[in-house]
């Protein structure tokens, strides 16, 4: 498997919709140098970590304002 297509693979293992991104967005994240790549998973998985939170506090947000 060729380093782009594998990018695209390990975005996609992580939960990334590779299929929705418009080719422009592939070629860029084909392209991501290893530790490009590393950094994009990682925070990918700090913000996964903490998205039950934040789902909480935006439905008591948006309760609050609606």
């Amino acid at each position: 498997m060729t380093p782009s297509r594998e990018n695209l693979r390990e975005l996609a293992s992580a939960g990334f919709a590779v299929d929705t991104f418009t080719i422009e967005q592939r070629a860029v994240f084909a392209g991501l140098s290893g530790p490009e790549l590393d950094l994009v998973l990682d925070i990918k998985a700090r913000l996964d970590a903490v998205e039950p939170e934040v789902q909480a506090h935006a439905a008591v947000a948006g309760a609050a304002l609606f």
